[in-house]
């Protein structure tokens, strides 16, 4: 089975769809201010420790952390993360950037993410 998810060279993060089911690569920017997981049945997620942006309100409807990353799934568009965990840890560590990018192939939805910025298309 091929692989379906890959880590695009020139600051993005390119989803391909259709990754082996529970099959998860986690990573991190160089200066470990942004991680992010890449998978099958999740997307892919991005968080931020450090940023000078402020996330909108917190919505009631979730009970956990709120407005630290953005997601975007298979089929969805980017939002929001709303968790009570984190996805850094990653032992990869990607070349040197001022962001991530990512976005879903197929149908175009996906996020930025960097210290200055964060905003989903």
């Amino acid at each position: 089975m091929r692989a379906l998810g890959a880590l695009a060279a020139v600051a993005a993060v390119a989803l391909l769809l259709a990754a082996p089911a529970g099959a998860a690569t986690f990573f991190e920017t160089p200066s470990h201010n942004i991680g992010c997981v890449i998978g099958g049945k999740i997307g892919v997620r991005c968080d931020i420790r450090e940023h000078t942006w402020t996330p909108p309100p917190k919505p009631e409807s979730c009970p956990v952390d709120w407005g630290f990353g953005l997601t975007v799934t298979q089929r969805g568009v980017a939002r929001w993360v709303c968790a009570g965990d984190t996805v850094f840890g990653g032992k990869r560590v990607l070349g040197y950037r001022k962001g991530v990018r990512c976005a879903n192939t197929r149908n175009g939805h996906g996020f930025k993410l960097a210290r200055r910025a964060a905003r989903w298309f």
